[in-house]
């Protein structure tokens, strides 16, 4: 497929790797609709690229579906769905309040949810169309200290293999994100307890720098063309995964002494290195 004249909506377009894919999108002459809960930051991405904004709560479905109905309105299609909006809690399990559970259960996963039942249906009647859900190495694999956002992502990700087995028949296309560390203000949020975000996910993945998110817009762009089902990046990440299928027993061991320094380097007030999740 080419991006010129190409329909899109992206979520999460205010900042991170939303905003990157905007840029990439509009680079490829794809029409783009930047939207995001921050309307000034959506705003923002969309005026350097010469693209429209909307603010956009991807946990209020009827605003979802009416920022479709727009476009379709608007161009008569709906080409590329980009459900990346996302948020991330980090810290013991214990410390996090069923508040925060529900926070990233509508946003991770309802948001993703609401994306998909408002774009589906209009690319299942126009035959054609690309879904892309934006998950994460958490979803993959899985460690503790980010259990709610690892809960998230692997529904992310399970649902969007579910429904690319079912959507090819109808003409549409179906692509799980899933990166390491990317370099996206979401690193230093979210932090419960003494959890510090960026040394935790850079240290799992033996890293000392974070991916560029402008990297993996074009990457996912790549991969929306080759109609690929999963994108793993960078390329280390991609080991890692392909070793927890191989050894799951032994990831699930190195993840627990991984979790285990980072506890006690958060106490000490110090990150520890070591084998973990991206």
């Amino acid at each position: 497929m080419t991006f010129a004249g190409k329909q899109a909506i992206v979520t999460g377009a205010g900042s991170g790797i939303g905003a990157a894919l905007c840029r990439a999108l509009a680079a490829a002459g794809a029409e783009v609709l930047c939207t995001d809960i921050d309307g000034e930051a959506a705003a923002r991405t969309a005026d350097a690229i010469g693209a429209r904004s909307a603010r956009l709560d991807v946990t209020d479905a009827t605003a979802v579906q009416a920022a479709v109905d727009e476009v379709v309105a608007r161009a008569g299609r709906l080409d590329l769905m980009f459900n990346n909006a996302g948020i991330v809690w980090g810290g013991d399990t214990e410390l996090l309040t069923l508040d925060q559970w529900n926070a990233i259960i509508d946003i991770n996963i309802r948001g993703v949810v609401h994306g998909v039942a408002a774009a589906y249906p209009q690319m299942i009647k126009q035959g054609h169309g690309h879904i892309v859900n934006t998950a994460s190495m958490a979803g993959l694999t899985a460690a503790g200290q980010l259990t709610s956002y690892v809960m998230s992502k692997h529904a992310v990700v399970g649902m969007s293999l579910a429904l690319r087995s079912e959507a090819a028949a109808r003409g549409v296309g179906v692509l799980v994100v899933c990166p390491s560390a990317v370099e996206t203000p979401i690193l230093d949020k979210g932090a419960v307890g003494g959890f510090v975000g960026r040394d935790y996910f850079l240290t799992g993945q033996g890293v000392k720098t974070a991916y560029n998110a402008d990297k993996l817009a074009h990457d996912t762009l790549r991969a929306v063309e080759r109609n690929k089902a999963v994108l793993v990046k960078p390329r280390r990440a991609h080991a890692q995964w392909l070793f927890a299928r191989l050894a799951p027993g032994l990831m699930q061991r190195l993840s627990m002494r991984f979790v285990a320094q980072q506890r006690a380097g958060q106490r000490a007030g110090t990150t520890a290195g070591g084998p973990g999740p991206g």
